[in-house]
C-alpha cells in the first residue's frame, strides 16, 4: 500500500527545517496575513519564497494557508499576495472561503486549492460540490468517524486529508465565536485567544465575588479543554482507507514538539510499511508519546462521538518529565548547539535521532562562541558540547532533551 504524506505544521523557518529533518513529506505554513494562526510568527512574502526553495530542495512540499473568513476589506490585498505565492511556487493554498477560493482561481489558477478543515466537509455532497468548484484536496472536519471517511474516499477520486494528532477546539471544525465574545480576538480571522483553555467558575449576578462550587477539584475546571486527538494507533486503518495526507496541528507549538511528533509519526508509517500495517506498535512508541507534552489522549470521533472521558477537566496539561535542551546548529564529535532550557556539566541528555533512535549522553564540558568555559548554558545561547559517549549520528537540526528533576 502506498504511504500517505505526512504534513507537519512550520509555524517558522526553523520549525520547518526540524519537521524535515524528522521525515515531514510537506510542510504548511502562514503568512503574514490571512493565516488563522495570526500569533505564530509566521513568514513574510520572501521568506515564504526562502521557505519553498529550501523545501523543493529536500523534496518537500509546501502549502501556504488562506484560510481566513474574510470580510471585504481583507479582500483588497488578496490578488497581490495570492500572485507572490504563485512566483514562489507554493504547491497548495488552503483556502476555506468562498470568496477567497474564486479570487484564487481568476488569479493563480496554477496553483491547487486544498479545502482547510474550517470548511467543514462532513457529507458526499459536499464533497461533490467543492470538487466542482476546483478543489483538489479536502482536509476533511474533524468530526467524522472512520467508516464516514471510508464511505467518502470510495466516492471521490479527490485527495483526502485527515487530521492525526493536535489540539481540538470545542466548536465545529474550530469555527468558534467564544475568543471573540471574551477577548474581542475573533478566532476566523486568525486571532483566537484560545479560551477553551481558561480556568473557569461560576458567579451568580447578584452575588459578585461568590463562586459556587462547579469545580472537579480546589483549582477550578476546565469546562471546555478537549484532550489532544492521537491516532497514532489508528495509522493502519486510515492507510487502507486511503487517506492521501495525514496532517499534525501545531504552528504554535515549539520546535520540539513539532520534531518529536514528527518523528514519532514517521517511524510509525515506515515500521508499518515493513511489518504489513498488521499488529500493533512496539512498546517503545508509547513510551516516546509520553516523553512529548499533552493534553492527555483522544480519538475523537474515529470510533463513535467523544465523551466526557475525552476531556481535561482538572488542568489545562499533562505533567510530563522531559524538556527540550536545545537544537544542533553544527553537528561533529562536539557538537554546536542553541540552547532552550539550562545545561549544566553531568546532566544526562538524550538525542533524538532519526527513526525513533534515542541516546544518551553525558555532559562533560559546556564552552560558549568566545571559548569561555561555562558552569551552566542558559537558554537562547550558542554552545559547543563535550560529550560521554561521543555522538556518532548527530546531525544539524537535531534535538536534545532532558529528564527534568521531580
Amino acid at each position: 500500500m502506498k504511504l500517505p504524506e505526512l504534513l507537519a505544521p512550520a509555524g517558522n523557518f526553523e520549525k520547518m527545517q526540524t519537521a524535515i529533518h524528522y521525515g515531514a513529506d510537506a510542510v504548511y505554513l502562514g503568512g503574514k496575513k490571512f493565516s488563522l494562526r495570526a500569533h505564530a510568527t509566521n513568514f513574510g512574502e520572501e521568506e515564504i519564497a526562502q521557505a519553498v526553495a529550501y523545501a523543493h530542495e529536500r523534496g518537500v512540499q509546501v502549502y501556504t494557508t488562506c484560510n481566513i473568513f474574510a470580510h471585504n476589506d481583507d479582500l483588497a490585498d488578496l490578488p497581490e499576495y495570492l500572485a507572490a505565492l504563485r512566483e514562489a511556487k507554493v504547491d497548495g493554498l488552503i483556502i476555506s472561503d468562498p470568496g477567497i477560493l474564486a479570487v484564487a482561481r481568476r488569479v493563480a489558477p496554477e496553483i491547487p486549492i486544498h479545502l482547510s478543515t474550517q470548511a467543514n466537509v462532513t457529507n458526499l455532497e459536499s464533497v461533490r460540490f467543492w470538487v466542482g468548484q476546483g478543489v483538489k484536496r479536502l482536509n476533511l472536519a474533524r468530526e467524522l468517524s472512520l467508516a464516514e471517511i471510508t464511505q467518502i474516499r470510495q466516492a471521490t477520486g479527490a485527495e483526502l486529508e485527515i487530521f492525526v494528532h493536535g489540539a481540538l477546539c470545542i466548536s465545529y471544525s474550530g469555527r468558534c465565536l467564544l475568543s471573540l465574545y471574551l477577548t474581542g480576538r475573533d478566532a476566523n480571522q486568525g486571532n483566537c485567544a484560545h479560551p477553551c483553555r481558561y480556568h473557569y467558575r461560576l458567579e451568580e449576578e447578584k452575588r459578585p465575588g461568590q463562586f459556587f462550587p462547579v469545580e472537579e477539584d480546589s483549582r477550578g475546571t476546565y469546562i471546555f479543554n478537549a484532550k489532544d486527538l492521537c491516532l497514532l494507533n489508528r495509522l493502519p486503518e486510515l492507510v487502507r482507507g486511503g487517506a492521501d495526507s495525514l496532517k499534525i496541528e501545531g504552528r504554535m507549538k515549539s520546535v520540539y514538539y513539532v520534531g518529536a511528533i514528527i518523528r514519532l509519526y514517521r517511524a510509525a508509517l515506515d515500521y508499518w510499511k515493513q511489518e504489513g500495517f498488521d499488529g500493533a506498535l512496539p512498546e517503545t512508541f508509547r513510551e516516546e508519546l509520553l516523553k512529548i507534552g499533552s493534553r492527555g489522549y483522544t480519538e475523537n470521533f474515529f470510533d463513535q462521538p467523544p465523551s466526557t472521558a475525552d476531556m481535561l477537566y482538572d488542568g489545562p496539561m499533562i505533567s510530563y518529565d522531559y524538556a527540550p535542551v536545545g537544537i544542533v546548529r553544527q553537528a561533529g564529535p562536539e557538537p554546536v548547539i542553541e540552547t532552550r532550557n539550562p545545561i549544566v556539566k553531568g546532566d544526562r541528555l538524550e538525542y533524538l535521532g532519526r527513526g525513533l533512535v534515542n541516546t544518551e549522553h553525558t555532559v562533560l564540558s559546556l564552552t560558549s562562541q568566545s571559548g569561555a568555559k561555562l558552569s551552566q548554558a542558559n537558554p537562547n545561547s550558542l554552545i559547543t558540547l563535550s560529550l560521554d559517549p561521543v555522538p556518532a549520528a548527530c546531525e544539524a537540526n537535531g534535538l536534545f532533551r532532558k529528564k527534568m528533576a521531580p
